[in-house]
């Protein structure tokens, strides 16, 4: 299948980070985790699909976040950690130091683009605690340049700003 019909049979909508998306699961229990008190729900799943040129820009979540490779090619993520820079290739061939789930640390910032720009991904993607809007945030281009400077070209290649 290719990337349309995966969107189109599950349903998937316009993400605001980029990509496409569906929640499919929100555990209906939830635990007092956040700083400021407040509940989540105990882990929430989506499907994310990328395709082509499109992008996963810089973000930052308060949760840990496993993603999961289904289907088409690998996916480079991009992870800046304790103001270090990293990468992380979520896909199959082992061999190639590709992995099948990739964990992304909480308060870490990452963003993601397909590596080969004829083919899309689609993968899994669990939060735990749950994924909340208030705990999400788009990471500008001038907070990074004083993190990992050197990264200057990834930096503006996967912010907004």
């Amino acid at each position: 299948m290719n990337a349309q019909n995966w969107i189109d049979k599950l349903g998937l909508e316009a993400h605001p980070e980029g990509g496409y998306f569906k929640e499919v699961y929100r555990n209906p229990s939830t635990i007092q985790v956040m700083e400021d008190g407040a509940k989540r729900n105990l882990a929430t799943s989506i499907y994310f699909l990328l395709e082509g040129e499109q992008k996963s820009h810089f973000h930052q979540l308060k949760s840990d976040e496993l993603w999961y490779f289904h289907a088409g090619g690998p996916v480079k993520i991009h992870i800046v950690e304790d103001e270090e820079y990293r990468t992380e290739i979520l896909g199959l061939d082992l061999d190639r130091g590709q992995s099948p789930q990739v964990l992304i640390p909480r308060n870490s910032i990452f963003a993601a683009e397909v590596v080969d720009k004829n083919s899309f991904c689609l993968m899994g993607c669990m939060v735990n605690p749950g994924f909340d809007f208030k705990d999400f945030r788009m990471v500008t281009k001038n907070k990074l340049m004083l993190k990992i400077p050197e990264q200057k070209k990834i930096i503006e290649k996967f912010t907004l700003d």
